[in-house]
């Protein structure tokens, strides 16, 4: 059974007596009339492995025609253009589709698939020309089912009570697509450490993660990378990468290799010369504490925040340490003191996507980890370079580290360990260039 059947089938059962219907990705133009790069759905690839768009997937439990899909036609015509289509035909044989129609037929089929149940898993509020078709569909449905005494459709539910619950929790087979993104993503931080050095741009440390991702048959980046230098690594997001690095500086780079849909998300601070100056090497060890003990506390049982929380503890101890903050540390904590240089969460899911989907509390408690979980954690202290309340030694480094943890029975494995992080690693690396 491949990992896509296993998924389907998985999802029908939590479907239980409810329908679901699933919509593709629609296409975005870049500018005129030249579009980006088309990225399926992460609930329909997780589903069916579909990529192609003006997709829709239909689920009907405890029906023959459980599953079904409804998806562009072959067409010579189009084909030429845009490349082949797998059509009706393709979705029966190579999708596990049960019934497979030309996606302009939805609209005239709808309303009598949906008789039969009273419950249906859609996630509105995406795409309002689709939620427009799928109310329609439902006033047709409705009527139906009041001529012929069947049921149609009367409460609804977001495809998170569902789907993005049983997509929280990753099989055997998709962590090991997680591992193979890992693997590249390692690659290419290797190489772009290696090629670091002071005058060169950051775009050219980007261009050297994506030639790995690609190289390596990778899909591409997971998420649009960060190399921020100097200065640069204290803005969160910072994606412009064209800033020369200079002698002296760090430079932060965020970057997870995509491969067969899922993606790493892996950051490394590493230094532009080669070698942590004694000021660098202070507050990157204060940051690797963080992450080392947060990984600690990553274990079956224990709640999710606890992460966070250990990471922001760690962090605050350091801050006292390093002469950043005075005072009690539990009350530093309660006070949120430190979020002057950490202002961010320690984690979040990952998978298809890299702010993966699934719910991080439940009546109002954080949820408790469980195997199969995939998160980052990825602590940080940002000193701008103007800031007068922190040491002048450390104004304008911003550093963080963030690894890959999947939750087991026997305790947290870091999919991304072996991408360099202590001071000896990175310097000896960076020393073989």
């Amino acid at each position: 059974m491949d990992r896509f059947t296993n998924q389907r089938e998985k999802f029908l059962q939590a479907l239980g007596e409810d329908a679901a219907i699933v919509f593709s990705s629609l296409e975005q133009l870049r500018n005129g009339d030249a579009e980006f790069p088309y990225r399926q759905s992460s609930d329909v690839l997780y589903l069916s492995g579909w990529e192609q768009p003006e997709a829709v997937l239909l689920f009907r439990p405890q029906s023959p025609e459980s599953f079904i899909m409804f998806v562009q036609p072959k067409e010579r015509s189009r084909e030429i253009w845009t490349g082949i289509r797998p059509g009706p035909e393709g979705a029966l044989k190579d999708y596990g589709a049960v019934v497979a129609y030309p996606i302009a037929e939805l609209e005239k089929r709808l309303p009598a698939l949906l008789q039969g149940y009273k419950t249906l898993h859609h996630s509105f509020g995406l795409d309002k020309k689709n939620d427009k078709l799928l109310r329609k569909a439902i006033d047709k449905s409705r009527r139906l089912g009041k001529e012929h005494g069947t049921d149609f459709p009367e409460s609804f539910h977001s495809l998170s009570h569902t789907l993005h619950r049983q997509r929280l929790y990753k099989s055997p087979a998709e962590i090991e697509v997680l591992q193979k993104a890992a693997a590249i993503t390692k690659d290419a931080h290797c190489a772009a450490m290696k090629v670091t050095k002071p005058g060169c741009f950051e775009y050219e440390l980007e261009a050297e993660l994506l030639y790995h991702f690609r190289k390596n048959g990778g899909v591409g980046p997971g998420y649009t990378p960060i190399v921020g230098g100097g200065a640069n690594a204290v803005i969160l997001h910072y994606i412009e990468n064209n800033a020369k690095l200079k002698d002296g500086d760090l430079v932060c780079v965020d970057a997870g290799c995509e491969y067969e849909w899922y993606t790493a998300d892996v950051t490394r601070t590493w230094p532009v010369n080669g070698r942590f100056s004694a000021s660098q090497t202070k507050l990157y060890n204060a940051v690797l504490k963080a992450l080392e003990a947060s990984i600690s506390v990553s274990v079956v049982g224990n709640p999710f925040m606890d992460v966070h929380r250990t990471a922001v503890r760690s962090l605050t101890e350091s801050l006292v340490a390093l002469g950043f903050l005075e005072g009690d540390i539990d009350t530093l904590i309660e006070e949120e003191k430190y979020k002057k240089w950490f202002m961010h969460g320690t984690s979040h899911w990952l998978g298809l996507d890299v702010h993966d989907v699934g719910a991080y509390a439940k009546s109002g408690d954080s949820i408790l980890l469980e195997p199969g979980m995939v998160f980052t954690i990825e602590p940080g202290l940002y000193v701008a370079e103007d800031d007068e309340d922190a040491p002048e030694e450390f104004r304008g480094m911003g550093i963080r580290i963030e690894d890959d943890i999947l939750i087991s029975e026997d305790g947290p494995i870091n999919l991304t360990e072996a991408v360099p992080k202590t001071i000896a690693e990175i310097e000896a690396l960076m020393g073989e260039a």
